[in-house]
């Protein structure tokens, strides 16, 4: 067998592990992720990736390496979305804290097989249909521009049609059950709230999805850097999510951020025939435009913020 295939086989039982160590060891018993264990854990998806991309360095090649870490940096900045997204249903069903570590495990590992499709679908697009890489770079733009022009936009769960629908055909329970997503009822089988969450987590997912693939496309076209670099992205997520979700309403400017990265790699993709943009110069911007959005943040308070210091 190649050595590529060893390849694939070794990441998924590398992520294995790891997704069992962290449901079957450390978060065996459902409880509140405080901020410390939610910062180590990021640290230690993001030395993890590190490493990892060390690895593609040294083993295969640096043009691969810098296009695993480029696609790493903007499939994590785009993911910062689902972190809004997150909170806005916790606080909407009111999930206890203590079991939200666990939808969002679940809710990782459904993306792990959304993810696998949606990437393999748009490298056999791009091989077999060129100009589909056209399309891809002017969606990206458009997106970018409509993320930038609707920045207060409002996150509504109850007009979600995903929700109607579950609402409508399966029965669920009015209350919590532990951290159960299911119960038997005088021998019925009942969802809980806790799996409308874990459902609703994962059409978003597959929303954002829609624009992170193409933007990772964009930078690579071998399958095993764009899985692997979203996969390392999104494993870190929901620690990140515990990490951050008390403060990422400060960064204001992210979104800013976000849309421009998105306008950024559509024109790479859309100029691409004509100019190749070197994958060193294009981590460099993203970088760049993430770390300017942060500051920014920092340094100009969002206009709620003067207003309730003035009052």
């Amino acid at each position: 067998m190649s050595q590529e295939f060893w390849l694939w086989v070794g990441f998924h039982i590398f992520v294995f592990l790891m997704l069992i160590l962290d449901i079957g060891v450390f978060n065996k018993k459902s409880h509140e992720i405080s901020i410390k264990e939610a910062l180590l854990w990021s640290i230690l998806w993001i030395g993890l990736a590190f490493i990892f991309n060390i690895g593609i360095w040294y083993y295969s090649t640096p043009q691969l390496a810098f296009e695993f870490a480029t696609g790493y940096v903007i499939e994590k900045s785009l993911s910062v979305d689902n972190l809004f997204v997150f909170l806005a249903l916790f606080n909407y069903f009111k999930v206890p804290a203590k079991y939200q570590h666990k939808v969002l495990f679940w809710g990782i590992v459904g993306a792990l097989l959304l993810r696998a499709i949606f990437i393999v679908g748009g490298v056999a697009l791009i091989t077999t249909f060129h100009y589909i890489i056209y399309v891809f770079g002017a969606f990206l733009v458009y997106t970018g521009i409509k993320l930038f022009f609707n920045k207060d936009e409002q996150i509504e769960p109850d007009k979600n049609p995903l929700l109607k629908f579950v609402r409508r055909y399966i029965p669920v329970t009015n209350q919590y059950y532990n951290d159960k997503f299911f119960i038997k009822r005088l021998g019925h089988t009942i969802a809980t709230p806790l799996f409308v969450v874990l459902i609703l987590i994962e059409s978003t997912d597959v929303i954002f999805a829609v624009d992170s693939i193409p933007a990772v496309l964009a930078v690579s076209k071998d399958p095993f850097i764009i899985y692997t670099s979203n996969i390392f992205a999104i494993l870190g997520l929901r620690t990140l999510y515990f990490a951050l979700a008390g403060i990422v309403h400060i960064f204001h400017y992210l979104n800013a951020g976000m849309a421009i990265i998105l306008m950024f790699i559509g024109a790479k993709m859309l100029i691409s025939d004509i100019y190749k943009l070197p994958i060193e110069i294009a981590l460099g911007v993203v970088i760049a435009i993430l770390i300017g959005s942060v500051v920014l943040s920092l340094l100009i308070p969002h206009q709620s913020e003067t207003t309730v210091q003035n009052d």
